[in-house]
């Protein structure tokens, strides 16, 4: 089963995440599928860059977000 979800990058204590798609028996920061985007939550004001149209057909495919890529999914205005 696919997950869209976060992958963790950045420093310690500067977390910046990637939205991929990924296998969900994969490791958190493990082998993925494709980047669709990516989320900085440290930034004034957070930066938060998705590709709708590659979210929207990956999840056309059945690959399910996790519940907080799910609602920045919401705030891109990838699902309603």
């Amino acid at each position: 089963m696919l997950k869209i979800r976060l992958r963790r990058m950045g420093a310690k204590k500067a977390p910046f995440y990637r939205v991929v798609v990924a296998d969900s028996r994969a490791p958190r920061n493990g082998a993925f599928v494709e980047e669709i985007g990516y989320y900085n939550p440290i930034s004034e004001p957070v930066e938060l860059k998705i590709d709708v149209e590659k979210a929207r057909t990956w999840m056309k495919n059945g690959a399910q977000p996790t519940d907080t890529v799910r609602s920045l999914l919401k705030k891109s205005g990838a699902i309603e």
